[in-house]
């Protein structure tokens, strides 16, 4: 009798917790989880998820933590993000990661394969799922001229002032208003502001949206040859126009401010101010909306392929759909490592893994069976 494999999943948040909670479920390995916080972790316990309580921030302590399992899968903190990923390929462990780190992972590639070690990276919704769509239709034409993604998750319900809520770590959220959003325009890279260029999109089960430019092509950028590139975040309309505003006044601003005797950051006091207000309360109902529109030529026919995902609060199971939607595809990836399915090592965004047959297929299964649905069509375009 084959042994049970051993995972293990550091970083117990909204995400991670979801992450772990799924494996469990799933019965394809014995399942612990690695985090700072007991409170974070007895909540796992009381699931069957055996804690194991660690400083996440230290490298050193990731190494020897996984040293006994089978397979790592990653829910950190974007800032923590690069090193985890090194400390886990150093040991020779598999990885899936959903951290939205600033460094290039692909820069550990080579690490990786040298160690005969498997990291999926990237691995949500978007970046992620995004990816995975992309990809695949890049692989089903013979030139891809534009991939356009939207991605948003929001409460159901709208409350002034704000309209949004945070289901993500304070820094990340901010940093996704802060970070140039680099895009391909011309088949040549561009670097926008983010929060720029907004537009209104009407969209199935959600109605007017506002889109604006945020980083998330991230590996797209090279892995994928089109002339038109952008990623969008979504949001309530008025949402980018008041962040503009926060960001230009200065308070996402992490540079030291001398206040009368004391020196702050500006970005400490706006994510004490800000994230109260931003927190989910318990079982408040949210959505994901995902959009990507991939459109290029095969032979002498011009296509569009559009993928839609929307998912909602789960109110069962208690989870927030945007941990659902990210959880789930790192999931997915870490059984394909466990059943064989992916054995390449090396550093692989998702739509690196759409290129083999029969997983893209997989993933969206595998998604249905856990209540996620996507929907996608292929379309002639008549010039």
């Amino acid at each position: 009798m084959a042994q049970t494999k051993k995972a293990i999943v550091l970083g117990c948040g909204l995400v991670g917790s979801t992450i772990a909670r799924e494996l469990h479920r799933s019965r394809c390995c014995e399942v612990s989880a690695a985090d700072i916080s007991d409170r974070n972790l007895e909540r796992l316990a009381s699931d069957g998820v055996r804690a194991c309580k660690a400083d996440l921030g230290q490298p050193e302590q990731i190494a020897k933590l996984v040293r006994d399992y089978d397979i790592v899968l990653g829910a950190l903190p974007s800032r923590l993000g690069f090193e985890a990923l090194d400390a886990v390929i150093d040991a020779g462990k598999p990885y899936c990661d959903i951290s939205f780190m600033a460094e290039d992972p692909m820069a550990l590639d080579s690490v990786a394969k040298d160690r005969g070690a498997i990291a999926i990276v990237d691995c949500g919704v978007s970046p992620g799922l995004s990816n995975l769509f992309v990809g695949y239709a890049d692989s089903k034409l013979d030139s891809t001229e534009c991939a356009e993604v939207y991605v948003g998750g929001l409460p159901k319900i709208r409350r002034w002032p704000y309209n949004y809520k945070a289901p993500f770590a304070p820094s990340d959220v901010v940093e996704e208003y802060t970070r140039p959003a680099r895009l391909i325009e011309n088949g040549r890279l561009v670097v926008k502001p983010a929060l720029s260029e907004v537009e209104l999109m009407d969209l199935p089960h959600v109605g007017t949206l506002e889109a604006f430019n945020t980083d998330g092509l991230r590996s797209l950028l090279t892995t994928v040859k089109a002339a038109h590139m952008k990623e969008k975040t979504l949001r309530y309309p008025g949402h980018a126009e008041l962040m503009r505003v926060l960001r230009e006044t200065g308070f996402f601003n992490e540079s030291p401010l001398q206040v009368g005797d004391f020196a702050v950051r500006p970005i400490d006091v706006t994510s004490n101010l800000l994230f109260p207000r931003w927190s989910y309360s318990e079982k408040e109902e949210e959505f994901t909306v995902l959009r990507v529109l991939v459109e290029g030529r095969k032979g002498s026919r011009r296509l569009r392929y559009t993928f839609d995902l929307f998912d909602e609060y789960d109110r069962q199971r208690g989870e927030s759909s945007m941990a659902r939607t990210t959880a789930f595809p790192c999931v997915i990836a870490a059984k394909m490592i466990i059943d064989g399915r992916w054995t390449a090592p090396g550093v692989h965004p998702p739509e690196l893994l759409a290129r083999k047959p029969g997983v893209f297929e997989y993933f969206l299964d595998e998604l249905k069976q856990r209540g996620v649905q996507v929907s996608w069509s292929m379309d002639e375009i008549r010039d």
